[in-house]
């Protein structure tokens, strides 16, 4: 089950699955629709939005932003797994932070060309968070953690 930004969540079954990953609308690839069909059983929590507004000032003054971020934040402390792409067509600079914030639960997918390659494998190295080669392996690895969740009837 896919859940969008910014729906509530709490009641639906665990795990939770977060996206966390490039979004720029029009020029990152919608790799979210790709892992959203990959996981039958939890529900995934998504922040890419139908009705996002480009034009919201990203400010914590602006109620909508203020929103969607809050609800990011909050799917990432709940999830059970936190699933990292970085676009290389993109700059991604929240992942980044997402990255920093939520390290311990994360796997990640930073293919070749990505800006920031060099920075986010020593991270990943350096607090031992997994990386997958592709998009695919990400998924498995995915699947990998979360199959004790489903073994054990959670």
């Amino acid at each position: 089950m896919e859940i969008k930004a910014p729906k509530p969540f709490r009641s639906y079954p665990r795990p939770f699955i977060f996206l966390c990953g490039s979004i720029e609308m029009g020029t990152a690839e919608n790799w979210q629709k790709k892992v959203v069909k990959a996981f039958e059983k939890g529900t995934v929590l998504n922040p890419r939005r139908d009705n996002w507004d480009s034009s919201w000032v990203q400010s914590i003054e602006n109620p909508y932003f203020k929103k969607q971020v809050e609800w990011e934040l909050l799917a990432q402390e709940l999830a059970d797994v936190v699933l990292v792409h970085f676009d290389p067509t993109t700059k991604s600079p929240i992942t980044l932070l997402e990255l920093g914030l939520f390290k311990h639960k994360c796997i990640v997918h930073c293919p070749e060309g990505y800006w920031r390659k060099g920075n986010v494998d020593i991270v990943c190295e350096r607090y031992k968070v997994p990386t997958a080669l592709t998009l695919d392996d990400l998924i498995f690895q995915a699947r990998g953690k979360l199959k004790e969740y489903f073994l054990k009837g959670k």
